[in-house]
């Protein structure tokens, strides 16, 4: 999740700070977030994959399963 979530961040050219006005996050929760400290509520991956305009599973990094 962490290098999902900088990653869509520079996109946008954003700072920690700015995501976290942007969300009403937590600036401290955001970079926890990127450092892979700690995983977000459901509430929060709700507000960045809104925010982003991504699903949650763009948002963690899951990758679509490919059948046998």
């Amino acid at each position: 999740m962490q290098s999902q979530l900088a990653r869509l961040r520079r996109t946008k050219r954003m700072t920690q700070a700015d995501l976290a006005c942007a969300t009403g996050i937590k600036y401290n929760v955001i970079s926890e977030y990127e450092s892979g400290r700690y995983y977000p509520s459901m509430e929060n991956a709700i507000k960045l994959a809104d925010y982003f305009n991504v699903s949650i599973d763009e948002l963690i990094g899951r990758k679509e399963l490919t059948a046998c």
